[in-house]
This record gives structure tokens, sequence and C-alpha cells, in this order.
């Protein structure tokens, strides 16, 4: 008898331990790629994840930059410290969270244009919807992210000086940056 009710319970913590890896991986809590995956298939799974979320090109946001007569975007890195410490977009604020982010933008109108990025757009868009649901109404996600803009050849800033290289995030995200243009991390 003892030993059914323990075959039992070892069965329930099975099932429970199942159920609970299918449901962190519906969160996004755990999103991982297939090798196979490329960019234009990285793209299209961001935007059904995040189909609320506005999206920006690197050729738009380049033309938005490079523009003198117009109002330039707050640009928002998403990205963890280590990696912003690396490289940046130019004048880019750095806030990882969605409480970070609020503390950035205490100061800056609902309705002024906020281009969010991270590696390769995925935490970027995440952290987009979640300022868009704070009431933030002219929020975008940069398509490919920096990885995008760095494989371009557009210029990467540590502070203010120009670099060449960004932080790889991890082997398997990094394979979406050109090699030649990974850190040491």
């Amino acid at each position: 008898m003892e030993d059914t009710l323990r075959y039992g319970q070892l069965k329930i913590r099975t099932v429970f331990l199942f159920c609970l890896i299918i449901i962190l991986r519906g969160t996004g809590l755990s999103f991982s790629l297939n090798e196979n995956v490329d960019w234009p298939a990285l793209i299209k799974m961001i935007r059904e994840e995040y189909p609320t979320v506005k999206q920006i090109t690197t050729q738009q946001l380049a033309e938005l930059l490079s523009t003198a007569d117009k109002e330039k975007p707050l640009l928002l890195d998403a990205r963890e410290n280590a990696e912003y410490a690396v490289s940046h977009l130019q004048n880019a604020l750095h806030a990882a969270t969605a409480e970070g982010a609020v503390e950035v933008l205490k100061y800056i109108e609902k309705d002024h244009n906020i281009v969010v990025y991270c590696s390769v757009g995925y935490r970027s868009s995440k952290l987009a919807r979640r300022l868009q649901a704070m009431g933030y109404t002219n929020v975008w996600n940069l398509e490919g992210s920096i990885f995008k803009w760095a494989n371009e050849g557009r210029p990467l800033y540590k502070g203010g000086q120009l670099v060449h290289h960004a932080h790889p995030f991890n082997k398997e995200w990094g394979r979406f940056l050109d090699r030649r243009l990974w850190s040491d991390y």
C-alpha cells in the first residue's frame, strides 16, 4: 500500500514538472531557437508573439536619426548592463526592465517617439509592449535590433566613442551577429 502511494506521488510530481515546463515555455520565459531559424523566420516569430508592437527597420531609424529638422526619438536599450557596457546606439539610454524604463522615462511625454532595442528584438518587443500598457503611445521596436544594425555597418558607441563590436549575448543568439563583430564576453 505504501509503495503504491509513493508511486502515485512520484507520478503526480512528474506530471506537475512537465506541466510547469510547458507553462514556462508558453510565457516566453524560456525562448530558445531551432538551429535552422534565420533572420526572416526570427523576425516573423517576434512579430507574431508581439503583434501590437510597432516595428521600425534599421534603415528607417538611420534615416530618422540623420534628418536634422525632425525631433529625434528617444532610444532605449533593453539589454543587460554587461551588454550595454560593450556598445550601444549613440545617445541610447539604458533600461533593461520596465521599472528601469519608468525611471528613465519619468520626464518624457507619453506621446514622445521611443525606439526600444535589444540584441535581436525579442526583449525589446517585450519591453515595448509593457510601455504601451503603461500608456506610451509612440513606442517602436527596432526590428533586428543592435545585431542587425551592427551587421549593416552602422555606428556603435561606448560612451561617446565609436566602437566596432557588440556583445553577442550568448552563442545561441550570437549567431545572428557577424562573428567579426563579437566582443569578448
